[in-house]
Formats: structure tokens, sequence, C-alpha cells
């Protein structure tokens, strides 16, 4: 096969793979082709370089594939670069470095599966943070963390459960009414409480972790997707500042995540920072931002690091705000279109319809 066949079907691949997830079908083997973005961007870029170099481009198929492979090459980059230095910060930096302002967070998908289950408290040790969510725990990880989280966390609430969504949430600052919520499916919970701050101001905390898309799992993306647009509508609607936090199972740069970032009113530390990359720990290659801490515009960010290696699937999230609602009118993000809204709308009826 002649070296141009292979870069015009290289190319093409790149073109097919950028393309699909605009199909707008919630099958898994569709939402699939979310994640990959920079990878895609990067294949994008070596096919455009390889064929600019190897070939003369002289002929009118020439130039269209060429102009096919830049648009792609443009959508892709597009969808990562919020994510670099290039991007001005979503979230800005803290103006204030008074502790009783700070509140710390540590959100990890632990794996249910994990044996070495020291190695998250190892984590939680080093960053000692204020308020700690663990994801897949079931009633073994909860005898193996209780010891310490009982010692050093006033607040607990534990959901554990054995079909790897059991969560755990451990706060050094007060709880208010902690429950837990079955949103779209009976064995999916997240974890709704207020929160009092050491400010004495009461915050909303809303964790979640909706299933992913894919066939071990959930064929379609409604479940994961409704459950986001139900989060987001309570942020929108909550007259507290609101923190989200937990494993979507989406990337960042979804059109959910995004639909439900603006639909949600609220912020994401990462862009303008970095990708923050916690999923997969177990590939180089493969690895995307699917642990998400999202925050209303009355806080500000001091910290923003991806935990170590604790022996998941996952690494864990941790950043550290400062509560700055004077600042608020600074950053507060776009209000949501009448389009946006309506397109979350449709998405909770839709499944609402499903499910009467």
């Amino acid at each position: 096969m002649k070296l141009k066949t292979v870069l015009f079907l290289f190319g093409s691949l790149t073109i097919l793979l950028t393309l699909i997830p605009l199909i707008a079908v919630d099958y898994w083997w569709i939402r699939m082709f979310d994640f990959p973005h920079m990878q895609l961007t990067v294949l994008t870029l070596l096919a455009i370089i390889a064929y600019l170099f190897c070939f003369d481009i002289k002929w009118a198929k020439d130039y269209l594939f060429m102009v096919m492979m830049l648009a792609c090459f443009g959508f892709q980059l597009k969808k990562i670069i919020p994510y670099t230095a290039l991007y001005r910060y979503d979230l800005l930096p803290a103006e204030k470095q008074e502790p009783k302002r700070q509140i710390s967070l540590f959100t990890a998908n632990v794996l249910q599966s994990n044996s070495k289950k020291h190695m998250v408290l190892e984590d939680i040790k080093k960053q000692n943070p204020d308020v700690v969510l663990l994801c897949e725990t079931d009633k073994k990880w909860l005898k193996a963390v209780n010891p310490y989280m009982a010692k050093n966390y006033t607040y607990i609430h534990e959901v554990p459960l054995g079909n790897t969504y059991g969560m755990a949430l451990y706060s050094k600052m007060p709880l208010i009414n902690p429950s837990t919520h079955y949103m779209v499916d009976q064995d999916i919970p997240s974890i709704h409480t207020k929160m009092v701050l050491k400010t004495g101001d009461t915050i909303q905390l809303y964790a979640i972790h909706p299933t992913p898309p894919m066939p071990s799992e959930n064929p379609m993306s409604s479940d994961r997707d409704t459950e986001m647009m139900y989060t987001a509508r309570l942020s929108r609607k909550n007259e507290l500042p609101v923190i989200v936090i937990g494993d979507f199972n989406d990337v960042a740069w979804s059109n959910t995540t995004a639909l439900f970032k603006d639909t949600g009113e609220l912020l994401d530390p990462r862009i303008g920072r970095g990708f923050y990359n916690t999923f997969s720990a177990n590939s180089y290659i493969f690895r995307w931002p699917l642990d998400h801490i999202f925050v209303s515009p009355e806080f500000r960010l001091i910290d923003l690091q991806r935990g170590d290696d604790i022996n998941s699937d996952h690494y864990p999230s941790y950043a550290t705000l400062s509560f700055e609602p004077a600042g608020k009118k600074d950053q507060l993000p776009k209000p949501p279109s009448e389009a946006q809204l309506k397109d979350a709308k449709e998405q909770i009826k839709s499944y609402e319809q499903r499910n009467n």
C-alpha cells in the first residue's frame, strides 16, 4: 500500500472520529468518542504535518482533504484549549489568604476492589482536607477507613453499596441535614447537604457519581446526563453558594458537562490552568479528566492538584478554595441561554417520560 494511501486513510480516520460525537444520540459507542479529544488533536496534527511534508498539495482533492483535516484540528483544539495556559481563568485566584475563609476538598474514586486501601488514607493524611468524598465504597472500604476518618472528621455521611456506587462523605465542618438521594436510578446515590464554613456562612454541597455510558454499565448516556441536568437545576435554583464534586464519568469538555456547567451557573477551576487528568491511572496515553470540582462564583482558588497514586484506576482531585462572596461579581458566569435551558429541560423531560 502506498504511503499516500496510508496517510489518507489515517487522516480519514481522524476526521471520522471527530465527527462521530456530533451525532445527537446517546448510545455508549457514540458518547465514548467525547473522551479522547486530546489524543485526536495530536493524531490530526500529525496527519496534517505528514501529509504536508510528504506530498505536494496540487490537486483539488488534496486541498479538500487538507481543509477537512484543518477544520477537524481546529474543532478539536477549540475543545481542549480552555484547559491550557492560553485561556483566561474561569475561577479567579484567591485575593485573600485568611485561614477562616478556606475550605479544602478531596474527592477520589477509590476502586471498590482496591486491596491497598491504606494508600488512600496516606494521600488524605498528606493533604489533610476539610472535606473528603470517596466513591465506590462498600462495607469493606468503610471498615478499613473508619478508624482514621472517624477520629479526624466529626461529620460523616456514608452510603455503603456493593455495586461500585457506594459513597462516603467526611467533613471537619458541620453538615446540616445530609441526605442520600436517588435522582435517576434507585441503585445510584448522590449526597446533598448544607455545610457551615469557618466563617459561619452556609453553603450547599452536591456529591454525585452517575453511571458511565458503556455496555457493562449502561448502554446509553441518558441516565448520566439526566443526573447531571438535575444537579445543574438544583445548583441554579439554590440561593446558597454551591460546590459540586464527584466522579461524573464524563470529560470536562463534553457537550453534556459544558451544558451542566453553564445551566448550573458554575465555574471550573481547571480552565486556564490544566487538564488534571484523573482517569485512567493505568494508562499514560488514554487519560482524561473524569473527576470534577465545580463551584459557584462566591469562591476563589488557592490550590488545585491531582492527588497521588492510590492503587485505583482514578487519581484523586484536591482543591483549596477561598470563600470571597464580595468578589463574586468579578467572575459571574454567563447566564445560560434559552436554548441551553431548553436542552437541559428536554433531557430531564425525556427521562421522566421514559420512566413514568
